[in-house]
């Protein structure tokens, strides 16, 4: 190869001098010639590789069944390794045709070891980039954070392009720019922190499987509350249901806590979980006149009847004296009311009935008793449980004063002017 260039581009120069040129004009003369040959066979030889090697691997991706190869043409891979090619070419031709200047030969040289080196690196991120984006085609490893690995692979790379630039470029050894280095590890420990930090979060997040693309995921803190769109090394994107999107640090998932909901949507029902406050004062015993009355709801009938059997037997084997409502057993209206929701969730065709399900009594407050209903719908789709949450509680609303209760809320100006 070497003699071969040294036949194409020295020939010129003696020809010159026979024909009678000084050695100036000569030298001067050859070498502008030959860097318009060099120029002309670097573009000859970058088009036929480039017409080669993209009809290959058109070709190939064609009668293959695997994406990946189609993945590498749409990454232009094919058309950077045309680049490098005629730049080969140029490399190992500039020691030949500035043989006679050897500082430019030196400077050119350089430059074109660095262009190569660069080029390499950005071959081999177009190769990266179509497994990357092969990988996500398939259903095993869509959810993971493969953008993270392939970035610290890059940057690895990258790290090691640039080593090996500076050494180059300024003819330094090895092992002094490694000694170098470690000096300044601290610094470059500071200056990389959110990507040391990013890269050991993304192998916690995927190691405990934390998370993946297509979570929906609740962060507070970041006012995140979406489906996971991306994870790379540094930060994790959030399509919120607002369709704004949050960018959050990938090591605040290992440092910060944060809600994933994956198990609820992988579980049998959706939770519901709210209350109702019932005034203080408007719990009582209920009398029997206002029980044969509430006989006529249906879902609490037999309840009543049963019940009331049940307590009639008791207070007369105890020989309770109810002439005052406190002794004995009783029913009251806020205890008929909790069965009544209990019995209507039963027959609710939302709910899921194997799944827990009650209507309980919380902590009483300054504003009243709380009412809450604990069950899970079958529907976990957010609309229709949101509907289906509204259609239960509009019920259960509109049901109160039926035992005469009351829901407890502040006044309004309207109140004092009616007062």
């Amino acid at each position: 190869m070497y003699l071969l260039l040294k036949q194409l581009f020295t020939f010129l120069y003696p020809l010159f001098r026979k024909w009678g040129f000084n050695v100036t004009m000569a030298s001067y003369s050859s070498l502008i010639i030959n860097i318009v040959i060099l120029c002309f066979l670097a573009y000859l030889i970058y088009y036929i590789s480039r017409q080669l090697l993209v009809g290959l691997i058109i070709v190939i991706a064609r009668r293959t069944k695997t994406q990946f190869d189609d993945l590498l043409v749409s990454n232009k891979t094919a058309k950077y390794i045309a680049h490098l090619i005629p730049v080969l070419f140029i490399y190992k031709s500039v020691p030949v045709i500035l043989d006679r200047y050897e500082y430019w030969d030196g400077v050119f040289g350089k430059l074109v070891g660095v262009y190569i080196v660069i080029l390499v690196l950005w071959i081999i991120r177009t190769v990266f980039n179509a497994l990357r984006d092969y990988l996500k085609q398939k259903k095993r490893y869509s959810d993971k954070p493969i953008d993270s690995f392939i970035q610290v692979i890059m940057i690895v790379l990258w790290l090691v392009g640039i080593t090996i630039l500076i050494s180059r470029l300024f003819e330094i050894d090895f092992n002094n720019m490694f000694t170098t280095l470690g000096a300044v590890s601290a610094l470059i420990i500071l200056i990389f922190r959110d990507i040391i930090l990013g890269f050991v979060a993304s192998v916690q997040v995927s190691v405990n499987d934390m998370i993946r693309i297509g979570d929906w995921i609740t962060i507070d803190k970041f006012g995140a509350d979406g489906d996971v769109i991306e994870i790379n090394l540094t930060t994790v994107k959030v399509r919120n249901f607002d369709n704004t999107t949050t960018t959050i640090p990938t090591y605040s998932l290992s440092s910060d806590s944060f809600q994933n909901w994956r198990g609820m949507l992988k579980s049998n029902g959706r939770r519901i979980k709210r209350h109702i406050l019932i005034k203080t004062n408007s719990i009582r015993f209920l009398e029997e006149t206002e029980l044969e009355e509430l006989k006529k709801i249906s879902l609490i009938t037999d309840y009543i009847t049963n019940r009331k059997t049940e307590i009639n037997k008791y207070n007369t084997d105890k020989g309770i004296d109810k002439s005052i409502a406190i002794n004995g057993r009783n029913m009251t209206n806020m205890g008929l009311f909790r069965k009544y929701i209990i019995q209507y969730l039963r027959n609710h065709p939302a709910i899921n009935q194997d799944m827990v399900l009650m209507c309980r009594q919380l902590q009483s407050t300054a504003e009243g008793v709380p009412l809450e209903i604990y069950t899970f719908t079958k529907d976990k789709k957010w609309e229709n449980y949101e509907y289906v949450m509204s259609d239960i509680f509009d019920h259960v609303i509109s049901a109160v004063p039926y035992f005469d209760l009351e829901i407890f809320e502040l006044p309004s100006r309207g109140d004092f002017l009616n007062k």
